[in-house]
């Protein structure tokens, strides 16, 4: 059977060994009071934060360079990355060794998967994940948005290279979309290389002025997006000024530094509410096999809590797990809390049985599972309508399977939500529109004809868990929210 699917790494299975089951030491009630009080008393808030943008606009290399400056990166592991990426003839990728980790990744100068890291500041705890820009990784950057509050856009102020990523077709635009539909209302625009065009004012305000109004047409209000200069490679303003390299930029620039923004300085950055009372939902977004017994997932809480000893279900399917331990920030922790990014070591299942895009849930309090359902949706700027019965890409969380919008039911106006048109016979680019639609049977010749379900719920009972993504033939068409679940 071919496991490479499931995302397990092939570390070497011992003799398995048979555990004692698991218990709950503490009441949800008392977690529940002690969680509300660490979340809404503690000054340090926890935000989560997507590193987006086009190709080689240097978003690793800023990250890398950002926890070096911040004492995440010692000195050793930074030597190391300088002697091997200049030994493979990739010097300039040294900064982003800090977070591309694979060799893949290392050799093709690309982050091919989310990375993730954390660092922390005097008022904020940050959850770092650094997505994919090549387009071919777009499922990859859908994961890690989804598990994002906030998002730092990456661009290349290069003559050229800023157009390449902001025409049709570039992930600077697709990026901005892909995360204000996934929920994703705080961004901060980070203006990459400037130093390569002589830390030029006019390109900054040029750049700035063409972003600003896309950023509003794609829901980002200015009081929540700001524009910040950067030169990654160097570490020009990203924690400070006070260097020689940065005397070009201060000669026009007395604005924040990229910490300055990330701590919330000018409350750009506003860790969201978290819905604790509702039951726990935890999409996977990694499987990992262990050495001895049971497996690790990693993902992000999209509601509730979880704590070690429950036993949790495995959706789809039949198969149960318990919550051995949980990992987060880099130490183990009792229990843990809607909007966490942990990884979970799960005890009495065999990894097999688990899968990137499945959720993990109470037993008493179970995701439905839709093959048909009603969605309220936005078109993006595409140039073939969207018809009835046309074949599309659904992706929920880290999960995407073939789906047809079956029914196109009206179209809608976006500012008062009243109906326009009944039964319209297409979607053009910028309409809002609720349409039903069903997942396409992938079974093989033979098999019977019926779509799995997937877990999935409305946005009115969970805004984490209702949202979904469109796309066709490589190119995101459409973002929406799950009304009903019909069947």
């Amino acid at each position: 059977m071919d496991m490479s699917g499931l995302n397990l790494n092939d570390k070497p299975v011992e003799a398995e060994i048979i555990e004692e089951p698991l218990k709950t030491s503490v009441s949800r009630e008392k977690i529940l009071e002690e969680a509300k009080h660490i979340l809404y008393a503690n000054e340090k808030k926890g935000i989560s934060i997507v590193v987006i943008g086009h190709v080689d606009a240097g978003k690793s290399t800023l990250m890398g360079r950002l926890l070096y400056e911040l004492g995440r990166l010692d000195e050793k592991t930074k030597r190391s990355n300088e002697r091997g990426s200049d030994k493979i003839g990739k010097s300039s990728f040294s900064w982003a060794w800090g977070l591309d980790g694979t060799t893949e990744e290392r050799e093709r100068g690309i982050t091919m998967d989310i990375a993730l890291q954390s660092f922390q500041t005097p008022h904020r705890q940050f959850t770092v994940l650094d997505a994919p820009g090549h387009k071919d990784f777009i499922p990859n950057m859908i994961s890690g948005a989804s598990q994002a509050d906030s998002a730092l856009l990456v661009v290349d102020s290069t003559t050229g290279e800023f157009e390449s990523g902001f025409q049709r077709g570039g992930q600077t635009r697709e990026h901005l979309l892909l995360v204000r539909s996934l929920g994703v209302s705080q961004v901060i625009v980070a203006i990459n290389k400037l130093d390569q065009v002589a830390w030029s004012r006019s390109r900054f305000e040029e750049i700035c002025t063409t972003l600003r109004p896309f950023l509003i047409q794609s829901g980002f209000h200015p009081s929540k997006s700001a524009f910040v200069p950067v030169g990654a490679m160097q570490g020009v303003n990203l924690v400070g000024r006070d260097d020689a390299l940065s005397a070009d930029l201060s000669q026009w620039y007395n604005g924040p530094t990229l910490v300055d923004l990330l701590v919330g300085l000018s409350d750009k950055l506003i860790p969201p509410v978290r819905d604790l009372t509702c039951p726990m939902r935890f999409p996977i977004s990694n499987v990992f096999k262990q050495q001895n017994v049971g497996a690790a997932v990693s993902g992000r809480l999209c509601g509730g809590i979880v704590q070690v000893g429950e036993k949790l279900r495995v959706l789809p399917g039949d198969e149960t797990a318990v919550v051995k331990s949980i990992e987060f920030e880099e130490g183990f922790v009792p229990w843990a809390a809607s909007g966490s990014n942990v990884v979970l070591n799960l005890t009495s299942i065999d990894p097999v049985n688990l899968s990137v895009g499945s959720i993990l849930c109470p037993q008493t309090d179970l995701v439905p599972l839709a093959t048909t359902f009603t969605a309220k949706i936005i078109v993006f700027d595409i140039a073939v309508p969207i018809m009835a019965g046309s074949s599309v890409e659904l992706f929920h969380h880290s999960r995407d399977v073939p789906a047809s919008t079956v029914k196109l039911l009206s179209t809608i106006d976006r500012a008062s939500g009243e109906v326009l048109k009944t039964n319209p016979r297409v979607l053009g680019k910028g309409t809002s529109a609720e349409v039903q639609i069903a997942l396409r049977n992938t079974q093989v010749s033979g098999a019977a004809a019926v779509a799995r379900g997937i877990p999935l719920e409305t946005f009115r009972n969970n805004k984490e868990m209702g949202r979904i993504l469109i796309r066709r033939g490589g190119e995101t068409i459409a973002a929406g929210v799950v009304l009903e679940i019909n069947g």
